[in-house]
């Protein structure tokens, strides 16, 4: 990918710069699915994390869990989830607008002192369209738009997944996944608010080619 391309990536549609990766483990819990689904988001979660080189855990010691899947029928239903008003400010206000919306995704991020994400909330209301979806492909989706803040515009024209004619499958896009695994990268800053950022994530993708 172009530095350019890299950096319309982590261009909020404000036009202000903004990447941040996790500054903690990952600690997934996934509600509203069975157990077979259950395997395939939290396989999907291994196989992010372990691509970025991130590590995961039983337990965060501040917040128990700190990467929340919700899979429902209703927005509604969101607020009979027990204390889910004291993890998200202005939980009735939100379910309101994504009603009105008609939205079937949304996903809340909650950072630490240095700005770098501590918490993710995943929404999913398998309305029609999403439950036409494999449970492969809305997992892996998900899981990548959580590992990284990514632009509010980053996957409108062009999903970070590709379909492999051989076997019918669905994986990561190889550039997304080389922009997450330079993201990543040891030496470079958790959160990053300067464009030229993205320079620096072009020259470590390119070397990994």
């Amino acid at each position: 990918m172009t530095p350019q391309e890299i950096e319309a990536l982590f261009t909020r549609a404000d036009g202000s710069y903004l990447f941040a990766r996790w500054g903690r483990p990952i600690v997934p819990v996934v509600f509203g699915v069975d157990d077979k689904t259950l395997g395939t988001v939290k396989g999907a979660i291994e196989a992010v994390v372990g691509l970025a080189g991130h590590q995961m855990a039983e337990t965060d010691p501040e917040l128990g869990v700190n990467c929340m899947f919700f899979f429902f029928r209703d927005w509604d239903e969101l607020l009979e989830v027990p204390d889910l008003d004291r993890l998200i400010e202005g939980l009735g206000p939100l379910v309101a607008k994504l009603k009105e919306a008609e939205a079937n995704q949304y996903r809340v991020f909650r950072f630490d002192e240095q700005n770098a994400i501590k918490a993710a909330f995943v929404f999913l209301r398998m309305d029609a369209e999403l439950s036409q979806v494999p449970a492969e492909t809305l997992a892996l989706g998900q899981v990548v738009q959580t590992v990284l803040l990514w632009s509010d515009r980053a996957f409108t024209d062009a999903s970070p997944l590709a379909r492999v004619p051989e076997g019918d499958r669905v994986i990561l896009r190889p550039d997304i996944a080389g922009v997450i695994r330079a993201g990543y990268d040891p030496v470079m800053p958790a959160v990053a608010q300067d464009p030229s950022h993205a320079l620096r994530l072009a020259a470590r993708v390119g070397r990994e080619q």
